[in-house]
């Protein structure tokens, strides 16, 4: 098998060159950044280093083929071709587990995951001299991007969403992803010896997020991948190595001054618990207040925040008082930088200000802006 392979890693709409950096950081080749993904070079090693050490990735595919499909002959035929034998052991759990495609002909997920299902049973059972599998192994989970008629086959390394580093067990409506919080996080200017306030922190995903990267705590470090099974691809050698990196490179004793609001109570007792979860309570001051009490004496913080959007008609009604304190209690600060994530259209009326910068985010299905308001 060959020693570099190729690897996609899909994020959030919009979010794409915060990804590219960090992949560029450990030290991989990107060879294309495309809507929602990132694609990239490396050795088995970064396999494990970008499920253990990236924060904005959903997951992380190792790359076994690409080909054009403008029918269901030329899918079965394309996914037939793929060298399946060099990453399914005889006994292994394999299936499409999950089918995205955009402008394509072919674009029924179920069809898509049958045919595919039916070519993979054939070239294996070519390969290995058996008709039927039992498939009581490891689990060998296909994820397919159709796009323009182009199918990228990549076997899902990750398992669970990398959002999911193991920490927020309990959370509140409208929270945003770990993955997306560190990402917005990762588009200021924030750094770890500035003050970082979230007046509306729900159950804590900013304020954690952002001790971690000051922390330089790797995301994956405490959680679970389904690669680590794969003995036949994958030396357990490699996971060792990078925990071993992760730990040597985590900052204990770093100080911070970071803090996280909620007005209500339950949402606090959320974050104080993920928080201890994560192993960063230490680094963040959470306290139940309302963002009309939100005031700071030191100069040229930062406020980073998912406030609500009143998605509901009920909650509309309140969105311009809450808009308008905001803008009240940011006008307060001195030299202060404001980020916020929302689905607010009118947002910034209510401020009182025009945003220096906005870009358009997917949270989920929901297209919501995030507003930069720039200090001096």
């Amino acid at each position: 098998m060959s020693t570099e392979f190729e690897y996609i890693a899909p994020c959030h709409f919009g979010l794409e060159a915060v990804l590219k950096r960090e992949v560029s950081n450990l030290g991989y080749e990107i060879t294309n950044v495309d809507n929602g993904k990132v694609t990239f070079k490396g050795g088995l090693d970064a396999l494990v280093r970008a499920n253990i050490f990236l924060r904005t990735t959903e997951r992380i595919l190792l790359k076994v083929g690409e080909f054009k499909a403008e029918n269901f002959d030329e899918l079965f035929d394309g996914t037939f071709n793929i060298p399946w034998e060099n990453y399914i052991p005889k006994n292994g759990r394999f299936w499409v587990k999950k089918v995205t495609t955009v402008k394509s002909k072919n674009h029924s997920p179920r069809d898509i995951q049958s045919i595919m299902k039916k070519a993979m049973v054939k070239r294996l059972s070519s390969k290995y001299g058996i008709s039927y599998f039992d498939e009581d192994g490891e689990d060998y989970p296909v994820r397919v991007i159709i796009m323009n008629d182009i199918v990228s086959v990549g076997l899902d390394t990750s398992g669970d969403s990398l959002h999911k580093r193991g920490y927020r067990t309990r959370t509140v409506k409208a929270p945003v992803t770990e993955t997306l919080a560190a990402a917005l996080i990762m588009l200021t200017p924030w750094k770890k010896d500035r003050i970082l306030v979230d007046p509306f922190c729900g159950s804590g995903t900013f304020p954690i997020e952002a001790a971690m990267i000051g922390m330089n705590m790797a995301p994956g470090m405490n959680r679970e991948f389904t690669a680590e099974n794969w003995d036949n691809i994958v030396a357990r050698k490699y996971w060792y190595d990078a925990i071993d990196e992760a730990n040597d490179l985590l900052d204990e004793d770093v100080e911070m001054d970071i803090q996280g609001y909620d007005i209500d109570g339950d949402a606090i007792e959320a974050a104080i618990y993920n928080a201890k979860e994560a192993g960063v309570f230490d680094k963040i001051h959470l306290q139940r207040r309302a963002v009309s009490d939100l005031s700071h004496r030191k100069r040229r913080g930062f406020i980073i925040t998912n406030p609500p959007y009143g998605e509901r008609l009920d909650e509309k009604k309140n969105m311009p008082a809450l808009y308008r304190e905001l803008g009240t209690v940011f006008s307060n600060l001195d030299d202060w930088s404001m980020f916020m994530i929302t689905g607010f259209e009118d947002a910034e009326r209510y401020i009182g200000r025009k945003a220096n910068k906005n870009r358009k985010i997917y949270n989920g299905m929901m297209q919501t802006r995030f507003y930069s308001f720039m200090g001096k």
